[in-house]
């Protein structure tokens, strides 16, 4: 049974909440977070690389000197690919590196990615935390009471505008809504620092 502990807006331990089993004491199939991992890396390329053909290159209709009696080997255009500045051979074209997943088998790697961040005791509860205005050294000061590390993902159920822009200025923090959640972002967190609702809102999603 995977277990939780709860902080206040200070960092203070108040407890532990007992996490969903069907969501943080799941089956962890490393093959399928695998691929979960490398479509989200392949979905986030733009593929807007580009390299010019032969045809492409400007110049070069001129043939650079005459066909015998040089005594060097024939050339037709100084923007054959052997040339310097000319045609690439198989280079980069813009081209989509999209990659589809079933849905049942991105569910189970994000449980899977929640199952190993809480087998690691890596999942802090924030119980309560609300400002009236934005401030940064409110979250600094909770991030440094829990050691939450150099890599932290701080996960909402919906939006705090106060916390949300609090967190917003500190590079080692990334704010993400629980609907959103990716197994990348998981995995490269030190700390996964949720709200309850967030748990509500996951548990709701993928039971």
């Amino acid at each position: 049974m995977a277990e939780g502990r709860v902080v206040d807006a200070a960092g203070s331990v108040t407890g532990t909440v007992t996490l969903p089993a069907a969501i943080f004491d799941a089956t962890v199939n490393q093959s399928v977070m695998h691929q979960a991992l490398l479509r989200q890396l392949a979905n986030a390329r733009q593929g807007t690389h580009n390299t010019l053909r032969r045809g492409e290159v400007s110049g070069g209709g001129r043939k650079p000197y005459r066909q015998k009696g040089t005594g060097r080997a024939r050339q037709g255009s100084i923007r054959s690919p052997q040339w310097e500045g000319g045609g690439i051979v198989f280079g980069p074209h813009p081209r989509s590196y999209r990659q589809d997943m079933p849905r049942k088998q991105r569910r189970l790697a994000l449980r899977g990615a929640l199952t190993t961040r809480a087998q690691s005791g890596s999942v802090i509860v924030l119980d309560e935390f609300s400002l009236e205005t934005p401030r940064t050294r409110a979250v600094v000061g909770l991030l440094r009471a829990v050691e939450a590390g150099r890599r932290v993902l701080l996960v909402l159920g919906s939006h705090n505008e106060m916390l949300e822009k609090s967190a917003h200025n500190i590079p080692e923090v990334q704010v993400v809504l629980a609907n959103n959640l990716s197994v990348r972002d998981l995995l490269a967190a030190e700390t996964v620092l949720m709200t309850r609702d967030a748990i509500e809102h996951i548990e709701e999603a993928w039971s």
